[in-house]
């Protein structure tokens, strides 16, 4: 299937048709290493289930919680048979034991480093908290293994627009520091603003026209 958003002529957003797979709890319940995996990360209050949900048009695809650190499984959504949206746990700010920390640390960090058909990362970052430790530890591990990486400043809504575009400058410098080649854009799942950037990396890295 290809499909493409240049020009006038948009066709349809291929993300609309994600439907839930399943969840891991371990890296060994995935589906078979195969196809074009997307996944998004990011720290539990980043706003990434909102970000999925309005990526995909749909209301609740992606869990959403008042409660930060809800998801604790790798969630798996299909487009087609080729192709799979993971949401990955949240990190850094749930309420949980340490010893759960750092098991999803561990999980995590096998999957980033060893998953064949995982063809790029999404690190969510709330544009007013951006680049925590977490935040720079998972950059870390994607350019140590080359993954290609898509920072989104989520909640760009909150801040007045010179303020978001300095920060936007800010850490496209920092981020490029760790990798040359990882990108960076500002984004609001509320306001829906950003879709366009994150559409076009989307489509590159699923293979899409």
């Amino acid at each position: 299937m290809k499909q493409s958003l240049d020009g006038k002529d948009k066709k349809v957003n291929p993300f609309r048709q994600a439907t839930y797979l399943k969840g891991a709890a371990e890296l060994v319940q995935l589906p078979l290493d195969v196809g074009i995996e997307v996944a998004f990360a990011g720290r539990s209050n980043a706003g990434k289930s909102s970000v999925l949900n309005v990526l995909c048009d749909q209301n609740a695809l992606a869990r959403t919680s008042k409660t930060p650190g809800r998801t604790q499984l790798i969630n798996l959504f299909t487009l087609d048979e080729e192709r799979r949206l993971v949401d990955l746990p949240g990190y850094g700010f749930a309420k949980v034991s340490l010893e759960i920390k750092e098991r999803w640390q561990e999980t995590l960090s096998q999957y980033l480093q060893h998953r064949e058909c995982l063809k790029g990362l999404v690190v969510l970052m709330d544009i007013r908290h951006p680049m925590k430790d977490v935040d720079q530890q998972m950059l870390l591990w994607a350019a140590e293994v080359g993954l290609p990486c898509h920072v989104l400043l989520n909640k760009a809504d909150k801040l007045k627009q010179g303020a978001a575009k300095n920060t936007l400058l800010k850490i496209k410098k920092q981020v490029s520091e760790i990798h040359s080649e990882f990108t960076v854009q500002n984004f609001s799942a509320l306001k829906r603003t950003g879709m366009d950037g994150l559409l076009q990396k989307l489509f590159g890295w699923f293979e899409y026209e």
